[in-house]
């Protein structure tokens, strides 16, 4: 018995080894394709880069005009037809800031702690929550598994102001209002991320799930050592969006945070925009400081981000 086992298993490995070659062998070819540089004049790459220069300079000026305002005097700030660069750049916005920020009801490292933790709790739980739960749903076949992800597909349809009040009546009833969870677990439970794990899984080859159970390896095994490095640009991708969506979300906090030593920094870009147009110079050098974060994490994984956007990975 113990012989027949290992000539199957020897049989398994061979049609394996030669799945793998065949695989690689392909995936080869598609590389060489890919890498083929289309026949194009100096005329159409020309029209190609004025495309992408005009397309890169409109998703690129509304960052530019939040960067300028947070430098312009208060006399050019309601100036019409608006300035897109300051003439008399100054930094006493970012003065005015600090003095509003002195002048509020907690210090801004109560404000800003706050923030990180909820946005750095809500991240990593989605991430590996969205992950445990796409790997069944992309590579595992069981009952009602499609009608379980057109489920999640109709999710995606309402946005977080339609399901506000049924989220405070479930967490009022849990005892969680006024604490940190109330705004936590509704980001760990968003479906978005679990869409795209889900749809980026599903290019994994299935013969590599089964070479990790002929090696002995189990399913959170076969997840995290194995499906979870092959889908990185995907989990760097969720990273980005999660962290952007609970750093600037001030309807959340407002809604389920009314203690005002929990609330996160957007609630104090709320109080400084409410002092009116005195403010205004503050509140357009916080709006800059508002962004640092996200464009910071974009830097950091920007050719992952676009890896995703391609909708590359390795398919079968």
């Amino acid at each position: 018995m113990q012989a027949n086992q290992n000539s199957k298993a020897e049989a398994l490995r061979k049609r394996q080894a030669a799945k793998n070659k065949a695989f690689d062998k392909k995936h080869k070819k598609m590389e060489q394709k890919k890498n083929k540089r289309l026949a194009r004049s100096k005329a159409g790459d020309v029209m190609v880069m004025a495309v992408l220069v005009v397309f890169a300079a409109a998703m690129g000026a509304p960052l530019l005009y939040v960067i300028s305002t947070a430098f312009k005097p208060m006399e050019e700030l309601f100036l019409f037809p608006p300035r897109f660069f300051p003439i008399n750049p100054t930094f006493r916005n970012f003065t005015d800031l600090g003095i509003a920020i002195e002048a509020s009801f907690m210090p801004f490292s109560r404000y800003l702690f706050n923030s990180l933790f909820i946005a750095i709790t809500s991240t990593v739980g989605h991430v590996l929550i969205a992950s445990m739960c796409a790997f069944p749903l992309a590579l595992h076949k069981f009952k009602y598994r499609n009608f379980v992800f057109q489920t999640i597909v109709i999710s995606l349809m309402f946005s977080g102001f339609v399901i506000g009040i049924p989220r405070f009546m479930l967490m009022n009833q849990v005892g969680m209002l006024n604490t940190y969870w109330a705004v936590i677990l509704p980001a760990v439970g968003s479906t978005l991320g679990l869409y795209l794990m889900k749809q980026f899984m599903e290019q994994i080859p299935k013969s590599i799930l089964e070479s990790a159970r002929i090696d002995g390896a189990g399913e959170m095994r076969t997840l995290w050592q194995i499906i979870m490095p092959m889908v990185k640009p995907a989990w760097l991708t969720l990273i980005l969006f999660s962290f952007n969506a609970s750093w600037s979300d001030s309807y959340a906090a407002g809604l389920y945070l009314q203690n005002a030593a929990l609330r996160p920094v957007p609630m104090l870009q709320r109080y400084i925009a409410a002092g009116g147009l005195m403010r205004a110079g503050a509140g357009s050098a916080f709006a800059l400081i508002m962004l640092l974060p996200p464009i910071i994490i974009f830097i950091l994984t920007q050719s992952n981000v676009i890896e995703t956007m391609k909708s590359s990975g390795l398919k079968e």
